[in-house]
């Protein structure tokens, strides 16, 4: 399936350039019965434009309060966003409004969410596109800048007529989820942030939209996905793993890697934990040949036939503060050296 724009200027303005991401430092942070509660605590991820990237985590690590801010549905707290060439801190409401209506598409967790209980499927994405307030119905179909509804109904598998003239409640839930993305999709956004877009879907309609999404990729728009199911990170060209309210490990082609925080923090591995429990005290001791190695205090570290080849950090460019470039393997962490002269916190 492919996004497809009607009228005669449809194959030069289909493309849609796709925007980027960065985040430095973000922070968010609310009030929860008298107590502040820091839901994100120091993000720093760069996602590029055309880019497909899956938010993984366990329930509570912020991935969801990640993607709302990056829509600016919520405040950031302190750090720096900037989504395209928008500096999000800065961004007043009614800009921020007006870029979900062209610029960002949103699907919010729950498809009743995002949908008009009182219009059918078609009239959904049409009101959507009408919101956009640049050409508005028929007239922007016609000259190319926006596909017809129901072009962007057939592209999440909402290819019978009949469904297409139904309201949402007259739909099945996965039927609704698929509405609700075809309304984010609406006006060919750059940027499509999507919470659990799969989760009330079975395996069948589930293929179906991520499928979609692919598609909206190739076409030039960033995908960004909060999921809880694997075979939608699998297919996103890269996973980003959020633990306690900062990125704590990334996936690309199948690798996992670890990432080193700005206050020179890992996140380990549970493989990685199994050797070295929380608590336990260890050096990082740096060898000439740029390996680093942990050991427990108060034992004497093995060879490669011993238990402790766990606690081997094999190279990696674990520069202060950037990202490392290796991934942990059965305890065992490869890629740079250890630079800026003082070893990570490895429990932050």
């Amino acid at each position: 399936m492919t996004l497809t724009a009607s009228g005669p200027q449809a194959s030069q303005s289909s493309a849609r350039q796709g925007v980027g991401v960065s985040c430095r430092g973000l922070v968010y942070i609310y009030r929860l019965e008298g107590y502040d509660v820091v839901a994100l605590a120091g993000v720093d991820l760069d996602i590029s434009p055309g880019e497909s990237v899956a938010l993984l985590g366990p329930s509570g690590s912020g991935k969801s309060t990640l993607l709302s801010v990056v829509a600016g549905l919520l405040t950031p707290s302190a750090g720096r966003l900037v989504v395209g060439d928008r500096d999000m801190t800065k961004a007043s409401p009614a800009e921020l409004a007006q870029m979900r209506a062209t610029q960002v598409g949103v699907v919010l967790q729950g498809a009743s969410r995002n949908l008009l209980p009182y219009l059918s499927a078609e009239q959904n994405v049409h009101f959507a596109q009408r919101g956009a307030g640049v050409q508005r119905g028929a007239a922007a179909r016609r000259n190319g800048a926006l596909p017809g509804p129901r072009d962007v109904l057939s592209l999440v598998g909402l290819t019978a007529r009949g469904r297409m003239r139904v309201r949402p409640d007259q739909l099945s839930p996965g039927e609704r989820q698929r509405l609700a993305l075809a309304v984010a999709l609406a006006n060919r956004p750059g940027l499509l942030l999507a919470d659990e877009p799969t989760s009330q879907l079975d395996s069948r309609a589930r293929d179906e939209v991520i499928a979609a999404l692919e598609s909206v990729r190739r076409a030039g728009t960033t995908v960004i996905v909060v999921t809880h199911d694997p075979a939608v990170g699998m297919q996103m060209g890269r996973t980003v793993t959020i633990r306690d309210g900062r990125v704590g490990a990334e996936g690309r082609r199948g690798e996992d890697f670890a990432v080193v925080g700005r206050d020179g923090s890992i996140h380990l591995p549970h493989d990685v934990l199994d050797v070295f429990s929380p608590g336990t005290l260890v050096e990082v001791l740096l060898e000439p040949d740029g390996t680093a190695r942990l050991v427990p205090v108060g034992q004497t570290p093995r060879t490669a036939s011993g238990d402790l080849t766990a606690g081997n950090l094999t190279t990696g460019n674990i520069a202060s503060g950037n990202p490392a470039s290796g991934s942990f393997r059965g305890g065992i962490f490869t890629g740079g050296n250890l630079a800026g002269g003082a070893a990570p916190d490895l429990w932050g």
